[in-house]
């Protein structure tokens, strides 16, 4: 059975992030979405080998503990 269509809140909350940041994702890191009219929806499997595959984590993060 494929995996449902989420939504950007979806998928943040799946992730434990903001939605910002999925939308930061889409368009710096290549996180995988799918343009539905203005919405975007995405399929779990698909993002979790993305977070899987190291491509969350390309170089640049400003994320890391102590850069604030």
């Amino acid at each position: 059975m494929p995996d449902p269509w989420l939504s950007a809140d979806d998928i943040a909350v799946h992730l434990g992030v903001t939605k910002d940041s999925v939308y930061a994702w889409i368009a710096e890191k290549g996180m995988p979405a799918h343009k539905v009219g203005r919405l975007w929806k995405f399929q779990t499997s698909e993002v979790d080998e993305w977070v899987r595959s190291g491509s969350a984590a390309a170089s640049g993060e400003d994320e890391s503990p102590g850069s604030n």
